[in-house]
């Protein structure tokens, strides 16, 4: 048996378009999809490192293998906790944020960012919550601790990112693969939401975990 994960994006959460409709897909064949809340009620002290605990934390005691299923910074945390605990044997990346936080911080202002680091904190939209929430300048800091140099494991892996993303460029996912053996890039005329594409995601999906 394989424990399943499902890791939501940033400022989203489980309630979320993806994950509520693989949730249901995975019911459908009788498999149990665990989608956590990385807001744990505090998105204002979010950091990567939190993230990866909680998902860790998340973990069966007993050791059978685990597959993680990330979106965007979700994918980013599954990569990193993949790497630190051999008992993930699977990956599955919907436009994962490897380009973080160089990506993100490329949509902000440097007078934004200038504020954010004097304040410590900066109003951001939370798709989840539907309103803005302020967040710490910890987020950024945390990050730094996390390059992506430092993802050198290979192991099965399935990426699915849109070629139209102008959130995280799917140029980050081909050098991932270029650079990582075992992995699948399928590459979707969508967008960095994937939301048009969910009946195809599903579908890679069950053939990339064939018969887990």
């Amino acid at each position: 048996m394989t424990a399943w994960i499902y890791l939501h994006g940033f400022a989203s959460s489980p309630q979320s378009n993806k994950a509520q409709y693989l949730r249901d897909r995975f019911t459908e064949i009788d498999l149990n999809l665990n989608v956590l809340d990385l807001n744990q009620g505090n998105f204002t002290h979010l950091t990567l490192t939190r993230q990866i605990e909680q998902t860790v934390a998340a973990f069966p005691d007993y050791d059978i293998p685990i597959t993680l299923i990330g979106s965007s910074f979700g994918g980013l945390t599954a990569a990193w906790v993949a790497e630190k605990y051999p008992q993930v044997k699977k990956l599955i990346l919907l436009a994962p944020a490897f380009g973080f936080p160089t990506s993100w911080l490329s949509r902000l202002e440097p007078s934004q960012i200038k504020q954010w680091q004097d304040s410590g904190y900066l109003a951001v939209y939370h798709y989840g919550e539907d309103k803005q929430i302020h967040l710490h300048y910890q987020f950024l800091q945390d990050a730094d601790n996390y390059p992506l140099s430092g993802l050198k494991r290979s192991l099965d892996t399935l990426i699915l990112h849109g070629i139209n993303d102008d959130v995280v460029p799917i140029q980050v996912s081909r050098d991932y693969a270029n650079q990582h053996s075992r992995v699948k890039l399928i590459e979707l005329e969508s967008d960095h939401g994937l939301n048009d594409m969910k009946a195809r995601i599903w579908q890679e999906i069950q053939t990339f975990i064939g018969n887990n």
